[in-house]
């Protein structure tokens, strides 16, 4: 018997309209176009904006592309994840809102919260449910509304995030393509250096934590960059190292993107050239989970059948991980 798969069978992403350049944030916080983009390589990044608007207005958006650009129907759909730090609210799931709101009615859904590497965690995890015959078609959505947690006033987290959403179709497969292994870690020790401090169980919404501004993104720049480098990059080559994979057979590295200096770095570990390399932090911004789908959306008529992807991320938690997906079309 053969080996059944999850292979994507399409992509969407939604962005919102609105675009908050660099030149604008020089207005809020004491920074330049010049240093964001030397540092990160940032030039704008899209804000959704509108009353009663989160993260799965924009979700369903992505997903409803997907389904008419799949000729796939609502009915079809077994399962949809989606993968965020800023859900809706704490219940229900985010996931459960894009389930209605595209009129999944035989699906089962749930939220992932891994961070930046949530879409990762998301795709390993719906691979298994198709491997292990248990459903046949899943949708994994990377959506986050980052400017509702973030301080326009702190010039250290305001110039990275922005809003948006990508989502694929897994389908079972017998071919030798999709998902075909993954790395994945997480480490606790994280939580001092990037976390939002309240609105949780430990420090629910109060006054005093709105006053004290703990309802927002904090990162320390320095440490999280020190570990995102290391991590992010030993995690590409060991996916590399153990399906023997060397430079030369790898399409393309499908890192997230958070900054442009750990993907060079990520790049550099890997053996391969910045042509190999999906980008565009410099458009959108760091979008959380929406990263790496957002990356193969926009290169996917680049793509071929059965070229080798890596991706790789690195995020809150502090969790990481790479992910080795040969594409299906």
């Amino acid at each position: 018997m053969k080996k059944v798969r999850a292979v994507i069978r399409g992509i969407e992403g939604y962005l919102p309209d609105y675009v908050l350049t660099n030149q604008e944030l020089e207005k809020l916080v004491d920074t330049s176009d010049s240093w964001i983009t030397e540092r990160t390589g940032i030039k704008e990044r899209r804000i959704l904006k509108g009353e009663n608007m989160g993260t799965s207005y924009m979700g369903i958006k992505a997903v409803e592309k997907l389904l008419k650009k799949t000729d796939t129907s609502a009915e079809e759909i077994d399962m949809i994840i989606c993968c965020t730090v800023t859900p809706d609210m704490p219940f229900p799931a985010t996931a459960n809102i894009i389930s209605a709101g595209v009129n999944a009615s035989n699906a089962f859904s749930y939220d992932i919260n891994a961070a930046c590497s949530g879409f990762l965690y998301g795709l390993a995890t719906a691979s298994q449910f198709i491997q292990a015959g248990t459903y046949k078609k899943i949708i994994v959505v990377g959506a986050d509304k980052m400017s509702s947690i973030i301080d326009y006033t702190d010039r250290t987290t305001c110039i990275l995030f922005g809003d948006g959403a990508g989502a694929v179709l897994l389908e079972a497969s017998e071919k030798e393509k999709g998902v075909m292994d993954f790395y994945l870690k997480s480490d606790g020790i994280g939580e001092d250096f990037l976390h939002m401090k309240a609105g949780g169980s430990r420090r629910p919404a109060s006054l005093e934590t709105i006053q004290n501004k703990e309802h927002f993104v904090f990162q320390e720049g320095k440490t999280v960059f020190k570990y995102a480098v290391t991590k992010m990059a030993d995690a590409a080559y060991e996916v590399m190292e153990r399906n023997n994979l060397e430079s030369k057979d790898i399409a393309y590295l499908v890192p997230h993107q958070a900054n442009k200096r750990i993907i060079d770095a990520t790049a550099n570990r890997m053996g391969i050239g910045s042509e190999k390399v999906m980008l565009n932090i410099e458009k959108y911004g760091n979008t959380t989970a929406a990263t790496i789908p957002l990356c193969l959306w926009d290169y996917e008529e680049k793509l071929k059948d059965n070229d080798n992807l890596i991706l790789a991320a690195f995020g809150g938690g502090f969790t990481w991980g790479a992910l080795y997906l040969k594409w299906g079309y």
